[in-house]
């Protein structure tokens, strides 16, 4: 564990507190220090940057006022060895340095372990997404490739609905083309009938002419108008589609 650094120096309460005692626990400003270097009891102790962070000192026990160095296993409560001869007497107990260092390792080890499988799930997720962009790409360019493919057949089909059409027409309009010949025929063959006809009502009464009026009735009596049939008709049924019809022809995605 680690303290902010103090500003101000615990032995005069004046200056900057920048240096720090390890083994007093105090900070001191740079001549505080030096006359604490001087002493005879002080002058191997070591000083820290206050800009570092500084480790705590040992911890006391609350009441005893020994250093903390051992830990109750049972509870993780830390005791001094005047607590292990008193309250705590018969229980099992670890040293404090050594179960602290076995806590670190383990929640070293513990968050290792997490962040490398964060790491690993992160790595997966990648793959996952370029994954899945490629199978995004995919699904586009099939659904546009059916399109494609449906629209080709449908062009097909229309040309080949369009020369059927035309085929079968043809065939209607020659019948009414070949009876639109026979009656312009009929009509061309009865006028002319029509002009011997008045020829004849000209003509001079005599022995001949009667024969000539029973020739032109015979002419006429030949003359044959031809009912006419049911005409044809065209038309076109247009049949119903929706566009979710379109869409179950072209096919469907699935996420999941």
């Amino acid at each position: 564990m680690a303290q902010a650094a103090s500003k101000t120096c615990e032995v005069c309460v004046s200056a900057p507190g920048s240096p720090y005692c390890i083994d007093c626990e105090e900070y001191y400003c740079e001549n505080c220090k030096l006359l604490h270097n001087r002493q005879k009891l002080s002058r191997n102790h070591q000083f820290q940057k206050a800009s570092d962070l500084i480790p705590e000192g040992k911890a006391k026990c609350t009441e005893h006022k020994d250093e903390l160095t051992l830990l109750y296993n049972t509870c993780n409560v830390p005791v001094c060895t005047r607590c292990v001869a008193g309250n705590h007497n018969g229980h099992t107990f670890s040293e404090f340095v050594d179960a602290v260092a076995k806590l670190q390792g383990e929640n070293e080890t513990k968050i290792r372990n997490k962040t490398q499988k964060a790491k690993q799930n992160i790595k997966k997720i990648e793959e996952s997404l370029r994954s899945f962009d490629n199978s995004l790409e995919s699904v586009i360019t099939a659904i546009n490739d059916e399109g494609t493919l449906i629209k080709r057949m449908v062009d097909e089909t229309v040309a080949q609905m369009t020369a059927l059409v035309k085929e079968q027409s043809k065939k209607e309009k020659d019948k009414l083309m070949n009876m639109l010949s026979d009656a312009k025929s009929v009509l061309v063959t009865g006028q002319t009938l029509d002009r011997k006809r008045k020829e004849l009502d000209k003509t001079r009464q005599d022995g001949s002419l009667v024969q000539k009026i029973n020739n032109l009735k015979e002419e006429i009596d030949k003359l044959t108008i031809n009912s006419l049939p049911e005409f044809p008709n065209i038309s076109f049924s247009r049949k119903a589609v929706a566009e979710d019809d379109i869409r179950q022809l072209i096919g469907t995605f699935t996420i999941r």
